[in-house]
C-alpha cells in the first residue's frame, strides 16, 4: 500500500510493480482531468449563488455523451439535480452540430425550478457570470413539466373518474401538440395549433353528461361548440355525427384510446 504524506489531499492507494502485471503501464483513471470543484465553480458563476456542494463537471458530462450519444439521440437524466446533462447535451450540440435532446427528471420541485430549469435557461439563452462576462447562447430550449400527482389512467388504461377537465386538457393537449398547455381550460375548444383546432369533450364541459350528451360528438354538440373554420381534431368518448365529420374537416380521436398512456 502507498500512504499518501498529506491524507487532506490523498488517500491509501495500492501499489503495483510492472512486473507484476501483463500490462505495459497499470491503467490508469479514465478521465483524471475532472474535479468536482470545477463543477461547483462553474454553477456558481452561472446562478450567482452556491447551491450545489459537488455538482459534475460540464466537461465531463459532455466527455460521456460525446463517447455513448450519438448526435441525434436522446439523452435520459433521471436524476437531474443541478441540470449539468442539459447543459452538457446543449453545449455538445453547438460544438458537433448535433441535434440531440434531454429528458431531465428532477423530484424536488424548487430545484427543478430554480436551479435545474434555470440553469439550463441562462446557458441555452445566454448570460452574464458571476464575473461580469457576458456567456453567448448555446442555443436551444426545453419545455418545463409537472407531472400530476396522482396517474390520470387506471391500471386498466381508462380515465379516472375523478380526474377533472383542466388535467385531461393538459394531457390531450400535450399529446396532440408536444407544447405545454396555456390555456384556462374553461371550454370544449382548447386551442389552436398550426392551423388545426383541439376540441376536448369530457366531464359535462358542455354541462351533459349523459350518454348521447356533451362527452359524445353528435351533430347537435357540434353545432354548439365553438366555431373555427379549418381543420379540427375533437376528442370524445365516442363519434355519431358519421360522414358529416368527414365534410366538417373533423378528426376524431376516442378517448382513452386514442391517448398514449
Amino acid at each position: 500500500m502507498w500512504w499518501p504524506p498529506n491524507p487532506q489531499t490523498g488517500w491509501p492507494r495500492k501499489k503495483r510493480f510492472l512486473s507484476e502485471t501483463q500490462e505495459r503501464m497499470p491503467a490508469s483513471t479514465f478521465w483524471p482531468e475532472f474535479k468536482t470543484q470545477s463543477g461547483a465553480r462553474e454553477l456558481d458563476e452561472i446562478l450567482d449563488e452556491r447551491v450545489f456542494a459537488f455538482p459534475k463537471p460540464t466537461a465531463l458530462i459532455q466527455r460521456v455523451i460525446g463517447y455513448c450519444a450519438p448526435p441525434g439521440c436522446l439523452v435520459l437524466d433521471s436524476f437531474a439535480g443541478s441540470g449539468t446533462t442539459g447543459h452538457a447535451v446543449l453545449a455538445t450540440n453547438t460544438k458537433d452540430g448535433g441535434n440531440r435532446r434531454f429528458i431531465l427528471v428532477e423530484m424536488d420541485d424548487n430545484i427543478a425550478r430554480t436551479v435545474t430549469a434555470e440553469r439550463v435557461k441562462r446557458v441555452a439563452t445566454g448570460y452574464t457570470n458571476s464575473k461580469g462576462n457576458v456567456i453567448e447562447a448555446l442555443g436551444g430550449g426545453f419545455q418545463f413539466c409537472r407531472l400530476s400527482p396522482e396517474p390520470l389512467f387506471t391500471a386498466e388504461g381508462q380515465i379516472r373518474p375523478d380526474v377533472r377537465f383542466s388535467q385531461l386538457a393538459e394531457f390531450v393537449w400535450f399529446a396532440e401538440t408536444g407544447t405545454g398547455y396555456t390555456g384556462r381550460a374553461d371550454s370544449p375548444l382548447l386551442g389552436v395549433h398550426e392551423g388545426r383546432a383541439v376540441y376536448l369533450l369530457y366531464n359535462g364541459i358542455l354541462k351533459d353528461k349523459s350518454v348521447s350528451g356533451g362527452n359524445v360528438l353528435t351533430g347537435p354538440v357540434f353545432d354548439v361548440l365553438p366555431v373555427f373554420a379549418g381543420p379540427k381534431v375533437i376528442y370524445a368518448a365516442a363519434n355519431r355525427m358519421g360522414a358529416r365529420a368527414a365534410r366538417e374537416g373533423i378528426t376524431f380521436k376516442q378517448t382513452p384510446y386514442a391517448l398514449e398512456v
